[in-house]
């Protein structure tokens, strides 16, 4: 039997230059998280070359080497000690039940695993599974999720296709990952409970953690100042000094709004930083209060 360190590529053993190794982080080379993690690192500043010409990819501006390797292998990488950092999936994270340190939530690659039976299936909640066959290609997180309900179900292990399992008579039920659901409509299914609630994580090597902390806390610096830049708006306006109360209760923001005197007596100018959710709503709002010359801009990054 092949082992992760027997898979191991020359280019994985290379050191920064003095005599330590590089940081390491996995990263999918296929699939729905490869485009968002790869915008995600780049939008954090790390500079390196397209994966699609190797295996690893050398980051210029840091000790780091991208790891592109499949998607169900990072969970063992991070865990061997391979690569010390991994994005991966929580449902991926969940099936293998590995205990590595989920270090943050990376804001992309939300869906979830959910139960669903046929559209003119007389089952209306979980307990109505009681004795029959559920196919899921997550059967660890799908018998779990049943044992904590108290139904004894058959688990039926399947890889790929499993929306049509309950057509070809392999099972009475699925589990299966949702994203917008459509693709349970065009198969005919409907959804009666979410098992797990996934998104694209980053987790990383128990003894990486410890030995290398400075290190990783430094890329989840990087990448958790984008993460919230993301879901935020850079607000400036003009307005008069006498508005300033009305105009503050408005801005709910990270901290209290930035107040610049102008060289008009009486104005003023704000600053502040508001949801990126909130800001079509809350300009009419400002406008009305007395706010006037507001520019939205987008944020790069944010560090608490």
């Amino acid at each position: 039997m092949t082992t992760v360190g027997e898979r191991r590529s020359p280019e994985l053993t290379a050191l920064d230059g003095t005599g330590s190794r590089r940081l390491r982080l996995a990263i999918p080379n296929k699939g729905r998280l490869v485009e968002p993690t790869i915008e995600l690192l780049k939008d954090a500043g790390l500079v390196f070359e397209d994966h699609a010409r190797s295996l690893v990819a050398r980051v210029r501006n840091f000790d780091l080497d991208i790891l592109f390797v499949r998607t169900n292998d990072i969970i063992e990488f991070v865990g061997d000690g391979v690569a010390d950092l991994g994005v991966t999936g929580q449902d991926l994270l969940a099936e293998t039940g590995a205990e590595l340190p989920r270090l943050r939530s990376l804001g992309y690659g939300q869906c979830r695993l959910a139960a669903a039976v046929p559209t003119d299936s007389p089952v209306q909640s979980v307990a109505d599974l009681a004795g029959t066959r559920v196919a899921t290609a997550h059967p660890n997180t799908a018998r779990r999720f049943f044992a904590n309900a108290g139904v004894d179900v058959d688990v039926i292990p399947i890889s790929g296709a499993v929306e049509v399992a309950p057509r070809l008579g392999l099972a009475e039920s699925i589990v299966d990952l949702v994203s917008t659901g459509s693709t349970l409509v065009m198969n005919g299914l409907r959804p009666i409970a979410d098992v797990l609630a996934s998104e694209a994580i980053l987790v990383a090597n128990p003894t990486a953690v410890v030995e290398r902390a400075g290190e990783l806390e430094a890329i989840d610096t990087m990448l958790s100042a984008v993460i919230a830049a993301r879901g935020r708006k850079y607000l400036m306006m003009n307005a008069p000094a006498e508005r300033l109360h009305d105009l503050e209760t408005l801005l709910p923001g990270l901290e209290s709004p930035s107040v610049i005197p102008l060289a008009h007596a009486g104005m003023i100018a704000i600053h502040a930083v508001v949801g990126a959710d909130d800001v079509w709503s809350l300009l009419p709002r400002l406008k009305a209060a007395g706010a006037s010359g507001i520019l939205v801009l987008p944020i790069e990054k944010i560090v608490p």
